[in-house]
């Protein structure tokens, strides 16, 4: 017997459990953000898209190309980035593409893939502090203080392996073209290049920003979320990955590991040893 006191949901109720209001379908119809999918294809690119599906509207041209810009950049940084590397193991072990792409999308956390995010943490901190008529430089310089008591990283500056990240002034140059023609506020550039100047304050070398640093600058120009730029480099380094896995799966390679077969790990354990002979007694 059925509990008199719970009542049967609807139709609509039942509806109502997923809803959204990203897109509507129906029989027949396809509705991105209220737009008809049939006349998004062959007008809206697919960067037109990815802003429609997260901020609702279709994006300025402008806007369009400053987000192309930074999804560009980032697309790749070859096999010696982890996420590169496990894709390519992946391949190599007999799962499908798919699987190869998710194996190598799901090491992009905090560490490796997470400074973006990070950075627009830190240029939107910047900017609330400013708001308060705080001097850009003196908050940067505060702001790299606090990071070394910590011993942490400023994240978005420097490179392990760019002297000068060859993404840096390309992207950097677009957003302050935008500046300049009113797409975009001129804030995340300016605190931007005030950390820039304060890391490298009696310096023998400089820190410049790095891809991290330089797509923060285009994605907090913009207003997208410190979040939604970690989703926004997701998205542009499954297009390297994917490339990757499709490589190494191509190649006729079985179970590649991490390194060459002819190289073995070093060890560090204890020498080799027996088990006592008295020890089944």
């Amino acid at each position: 017997m059925s509990d008199p006191g719970q009542e049967s949901m609807t139709r609509r109720e039942i509806g109502s459990w997923w809803s959204t209001g990203v897109i509507r379908i129906a029989p027949g119809e396809i509705e991105p953000r209220g737009y008809p999918v049939q006349e998004l294809i062959g007008q809206a690119s697919f960067v037109d898209t990815v802003w429609l599906m997260l901020r609702g509207e279709l994006p300025d041209p402008r806007q369009s190309r400053l987000l192309e810009a930074a999804l560009v950049a980032a697309v790749d940084h070859g096999p010696q980035a982890p996420s590169i590397a496990a894709a390519r193991m992946a391949a190599t072990c007999g799962v499908g593409l798919n699987s190869a792409v998710a194996t190598g999308v799901n090491l992009l956390g905090d560490v490796h893939g997470g400074a973006g995010q990070q950075c627009v943490e830190l240029l939107e901190r910047m900017a609330a502090l400013r708001a308060g008529d705080a001097p850009v430089d003196r908050v940067a310089a505060d702001e790299v203080a606090g990071y070394r008591a910590r011993g942490e990283y400023v994240p978005g500056f420097g490179h392990r392996f760019h002297p000068r990240d060859p993404r840096r002034d390309p992207l950097l140059g677009l957003v302050g073209a935008a500046v300049e023609e009113g797409v975009v506020p001129g804030g995340p550039l300016e605190s931007a290049l005030a950390l820039e100047a304060a890391l490298s304050e009696g310096r023998a070398r400089p820190v410049p920003m790095n891809v991290d640093g330089a797509t923060a600058v285009v994605y907090a120009s913009l207003g997208f979320p410190a979040e939604l730029a970690r989703g926004l480099f997701v998205l542009s380094r499954s297009v390297g990955i994917l490339a990757h896995a499709w490589e190494e799966h191509g190649s006729g390679a079985r179970i590649k590991g991490p390194l060459p077969r002819s190289v073995l790990a070093e060890y560090t354990g204890p020498p080799t040893r027996h088990v006592p002979a008295d020890r089944g007694a």
